[in-house]
């Protein structure tokens, strides 16, 4: 088993302060207490806010924005931050560099997805997905089997913003790549990292959901909870797959005309049921009535469009706890995104680039898991606490340019510190799905171990 590369190793936000270009006005440990603030969680112990070294190198603090993500988790589980292990946070930050299929690294990007030069700039370009890649090539003019070369040589000729217009008026997905604009960081930062609203239920009504987690299995907090996963992708595929670790019975329902790359399945699908189900299905609407928890990752208008707005499905199912991740938040609701476009737009992939040209990239794709543990800890704050005879739901939300906000926020360094390099296979784990062998990361939380994910859609859409 390969080790991670050697690379800097970025240590606490309370270490050399003499050498941080700026210095944030809010560091992991002030993150974390009010992450807990929001959550309603006290807190008891100031000792365990303590920053370890978490091997994530950049000049921004990505490691505290791990640290304090999963150690919200933790407490929200009811374990102690002190536990956290900070090779494995950061292999599992990183789960798609270490995961393999039959010994074999999958291609986790497409020739589409990047960062390219423009007459007047950069411009980056998300194409993982095959449709993606269609609506790509139609807003730039070219034919259907025209590979990388051909889209570098068509936007070096072409300015930034009409090359993002014409790709996002074709549906495809591109952002220019930006410097960070802090006043629209500041008011982006005076909100709540997690948005917790309680929503009156229209007729409250005993249902078939579980009570309360609190006196469940010590090891398993949410064991019996069911959790309907409508996510995509890495954020919302993380908080689900962590709502599982935790004992939930998690299903996740994906449309049937558009399949998840298996490599992305894999690497954030562990423990869960996997379904196909059109969203228009009156089945979709039954699942829900007997969900404790619904997570929901598609853009706000398409769920607005299916009849899966967050308030109107906590209105209709009383106790429901609805959990909502977007890529640029409800402000934004027709606009898709992903991890990387976040970083490129909000200043991030210049603030990261390796020598002041071109745009650089944080070492995971910190955005995405970050929103998803503390989502995840929002949800699992909220069913266990949920009271028996509940008279009303809860939303809570947050959204990648949210957790971008954040991180802009915290301190930073000139250069990323020395290198380090450690062996990732302890902190892997190896399961074998029908004839495919596969390697992935364990779970940053000690003391859990995943189960197997089901192969994508080998699943009925039921309880």
């Amino acid at each position: 088993m390969p080790t991670l590369p050697d690379e800097p190793l970025l240590e606490t936000a309370h270490a050399h302060a003499d050498d941080d270009d700026r210095r944030g006005s809010r560091d992991g440990g002030e993150l974390f207490e009010r992450v807990l603030a929001e959550l309603g969680i006290a807190v008891t112990d100031r000792s365990s806010a303590a920053l370890p070294v978490i091997p994530l190198s950049s000049r921004l603090d990505t490691a505290a924005l791990a640290w304090a993500s999963v150690s919200a988790v933790m407490v929200a589980a009811g374990r102690s931050p002190e536990d956290l292990d900070p090779e494995r946070v950061a292999v599992a930050y990183g789960s798609d560099r270490v995961l393999t299929l039959d010994g074999a690294a999958p291609p986790v990007w497409s020739p589409y997805s990047g960062f390219w030069r423009t007459s007047d700039g950069w411009i980056r370009t998300h194409g993982n997905y095959p449709h993606h890649a269609a609506r790509l090539r139609a807003g730039l003019g070219l034919q259907e089997g025209a590979g990388a070369e051909a889209v570098r040589d068509v936007l070096a000729e072409q300015q930034s913003a009409p090359a993002v217009a014409a790709i996002t008026a074709a549906g495809g997905l591109a952002v220019r790549v930006m410097a960070e604009a802090p006043a629209t960081d500041r008011l982006l930062g005076a909100r709540p990292l997690l948005e917790i609203n309680r929503v009156e239920a229209v007729s409250p009504s005993p249902s078939s959901r579980s009570t309360s987690a609190d006196a469940r299995s010590e090891h398993r907090p949410l064991q019996g909870m069911r959790v309907l996963d409508l996510t995509r992708v890495i954020a919302g595929p993380v908080c689900t797959r962590t709502l599982a670790l935790l004992g939930a019975d998690v299903l996740r329902i994906d449309p049937p005309q558009l399949p998840e790359p298996e490599w992305q399945h894999l690497d954030t699908g562990h423990g869960k049921r996997s379904a196909v189900l059109d969203a228009r299905d009156p089945q979709l609407e039954e699942l829900i009535e007997r969900a404790d928890a619904v997570v929901l990752g598609y853009r706000p208008a398409a769920l607005d469009r299916l009849g899966l707005n967050p308030e109107e499905l906590a209105r209709r199912h009383s106790g429901l706890v609805v959990a909502q991740l977007s890529a640029w938040g409800t402000e934004h609701p027709d606009r898709a995104g992903f991890d990387s476009l976040v970083q490129a737009e909000s200043g991030i992939a210049l603030i990261e680039s390796p020598d002041g040209d071109r745009p650089g990239a944080l070492p995971v794709q910190a955005l995405d898991h970050s929103a998803g543990y503390l989502l995840a800890a929002a949800v699992t704050t909220l069913l266990r606490q949920r009271p028996p005879r509940p008279d009303g739901s809860w939303v809570v939300r947050t959204s990648l340019r949210r957790v971008a906000a954040e991180l802009l926020q915290m301190p930073r360094r000139r250069q990323p510190n020395a290198a380090r390099g450690f062996a990732v296979d302890p902190h892997v784990a190896r399961f074998v799905l029908g004839d495919t062998s596969l390697t992935t990361a364990r779970p940053a939380l000690p003391g859990f171990e995943f189960d197997a994910p089901h192969p994508w859609g080998s699943d009925q859409p039921r309880w």
